[in-house]
Order: C-alpha cells, then structure tokens, then sequence
C-alpha cells in the first residue's frame, strides 16, 4: 500500500498455511539492472522482511521467500508465504481484576 503497488494472493496449498503473493509492479526496481556477477542476489529481500516482521507484529511467525523475480528473467515478482505457528498472545494483566 505505501509502495503504491497491487499484488494478487493465489497458489493457496491444501492447509491454508502457504500461499504466494504477485506483484504487479516493484518500484524499488525502477533503476536497477544486475550484472551477471550478482545474479543470485534476489535485490528486493527488504520486501519479503517487511512482509515477514509486519506478521510477526500479528502473532504470526511466518517464513517469506522470493520464487520469481524480473530481475532475475523472470516473468513477475513473486513471494512465498508459509505460516510456520501462529504464536499465543500474552496479556501483561489480567481481565477479571
């Protein structure tokens, strides 16, 4: 949403736990072209971190990996997202008191 980018959820696996999310755009690629010295650096790992710690922030413990990147001759952007455990939620006090 601050990036200005729509993405699809789709390839749903028969758990409910792992999906993969399509980005349409990726303007932090505007500008970037890789040599073909760093061919196996995925540019935009940054993305799936904030996807990753914005979870986290849900009480969810996730693992974000790239699957497709254009920047690699790919023919989108795509990320995986697995739910590893959905963590309990601690209440510093308690509600009948």
């Amino acid at each position: 949403m601050f990036l200005g980018v729509t993405a699809s959820v789709m390839n749903w696996d028969s758990d409910g736990t792992c999906c993969s999310i399509v980005l349409e755009d990726n303007p932090l690629v505007d500008f970037v072209e890789l040599p073909d010295t760093c061919q196996g650096l995925y540019y935009c790992n940054i993305l799936s971190g904030v996807i990753r710690g914005a979870l986290e922030m849900v009480a969810m413990k996730t693992e974000v990996t790239w699957i497709r990147d254009m920047l690699r001759g790919d023919d989108a952007y795509e990320l995986q997202v697995k739910l590893l455990k959905q963590v309990p939620e601690e209440y510093p006090y308690k509600d009948d008191e």
